[in-house]
């Protein structure tokens, strides 16, 4: 089967609200004039995604996280089911940041997993390793039990709701990128895996994103890996031509 391939952008906590609305409107004329073949995400900061949401027509919109708990006093936080009552179809769970920075492991992660799929959001669930893991060469194994612990509460049912996004830690905003060897490769093993989980349908019909300085000049390359089925993009997806660059390598 053919799987319709993702350019998705993470802004992270960047832009003011003037200039997100700017950054969309730019997007959203230049794709009613030349459409996508792939299908386009932005992931805005929090404040932003409801006024956002209103305005976006040829372009999905996902939160960067969410609390694993349906409601409480967690100060500073928001529910997959505050997400759901926004409209807001995706979710982005378990990037590097959020488990380096803020020290999420795999059960906290597999938590939100959960939660997102119990109100029935599409999760991109991101995976990856370290430099050190991988100058070890315990890359896949680190990666795949990032996985099994994260998709341990997913039925095969729920798994058309989930994407995956590979992205080696070490190549996140450094400027280093995994070759398109290495992409494939371990895109490959993730595949195996899911396969393993839950059967070669699950697998095949999956879609796998590589994240890690995705930029034009690199994209077509990467694209163009049988596994993978496009980027999760960070800085690049802040600016409309290189962005705009990436998604027509897709």
């Amino acid at each position: 089967m053919t799987r319709k391939k993702i350019v998705a952008g993470n802004w992270k906590m960047n832009l003011t609200f003037e200039q997100a609305s700017e950054l969309v409107a730019v997007m959203e004329d230049r794709l009613s004039q030349s459409p996508a073949e792939c299908e386009v995400i932005i992931a805005p900061p929090a404040p932003f995604l409801g006024l956002l949401a209103k305005r976006l027509e040829s372009i999905g919109i996902a939160a960067q996280n969410c609390h694993q708990s349906e409601k409480g006093a967690f100060t500073g936080e928001w529910s997959a089911s505050m997400l759901r009552s926004l409209d807001i179809p995706f979710c982005i769970i378990g990037h590097s940041e959020r488990r380096s920075i803020f020290n999420e492991d795999d059960e906290v992660i597999a938590a939100k997993v959960k939660a997102c799929d119990d109100h029935g959001l599409n999760t991109i669930l991101c995976c990856g390793e370290t430099l050190e893991q991988r100058k070890s060469g315990h890359q896949k194994d680190t990666v795949i039990t990032q996985l099994r612990v994260a998709l341990q509460g997913i039925s095969s049912d729920s798994m058309d709701r989930i994407i995956i996004a590979y992205e080696p830690v070490w190549a996140i905003g450094t400027g280093e990128t995994a070759t398109s060897e290495q992409a494939q490769e371990m895109h490959e093993d993730i595949r195996a895996f899911l396969a393993e989980l839950y059967g070669p349908r699950v697998a095949q019909f999956t879609r796998i994103l590589y994240g890690g300085s995705v930029k034009p000049q690199n994209a077509a390359e990467l694209f163009g890996m049988p596994d993978v089925d496009g980027g999760l993009v960070g800085g690049a997806s802040l600016d409309a031509d290189s962005f705009m660059g990436i998604i027509s390598a897709a």
